[in-house]
């Protein structure tokens, strides 16, 4: 039986040589390899699609079945790999997020969905004032492992850095007035 780690490794060689084939001049072999690779996804396509079905038919049983296939790391990318996969994109990420939240909290940040178009997700990390520039880091690369391990199939993934504050949180007087203290000139001397 194949481990997730192996899966994983054979589905980044997959890659590898699909790009491989990408690379290739133009010609009947090309051609050739293409087709059956095709021909080959639509029928595991159509087999796996039937197999959901059937699960899916079979009562509360299957439905929680088919949940339980979408978490299971091997399968869910199988099932993202034929656009089968039991919850929508937002619904993954969102996920993704809740089970790397106890993390961040112990960090002292957060993570926040801030719109997820058409495949691009855009989220906002929020960090308290105490946190340091390699702690936001920590937070950024944690949320990118949890929301690409849970939605591969995202088109883009947009951290947005917390709003720009000083590290200590302070805010200079001046900065929060509409207008420069000045002081006023009294024109024609002290009586």
């Amino acid at each position: 039986m194949v481990n997730e780690k192996e899966f994983q490794q054979k589905l980044r060689q997959l890659g590898t040589l699909v790009g491989e084939l990408d690379q290739m001049p133009d010609g009947g072999a090309k051609i050739a390899a293409r087709e059956l690779i095709q021909l080959l996804m639509e029928v595991h396509g159509s087999g796996l699609e039937r197999i959901m079905e059937l699960v899916f038919d079979s009562g509360p049983a299957g439905e929680a079945m088919i949940g339980k296939l979408g978490h299971d790391p091997m399968v869910r990318n199988l099932l993202l790999l034929y656009s089968l996969h039991p919850d929508d994109l937002e619904t993954r990420v969102l996920q993704a997020l809740d089970s790397v939240g106890g993390r961040l909290r112990k960090l002292d940040g957060e993570v926040g969905i801030v719109g997820i178009h058409e495949g691009a997700v855009e989220l906002r990390l929020h960090t308290s004032g105490h946190a340091c520039g390699s702690t936001g880091k920590n937070i950024k690369a944690i949320v990118e492992e949890a929301v690409y391990d849970m939605a591969p199939d995202l088109t883009s993934l947009t951290i947005l850095e917390p709003e720009s504050e000083s590290a200590s949180g302070f805010v200079p007087l001046q900065s929060l007035l509409k207008h420069p203290l000045t002081m006023p000139v009294q024109a024609g001397g002290a009586d």
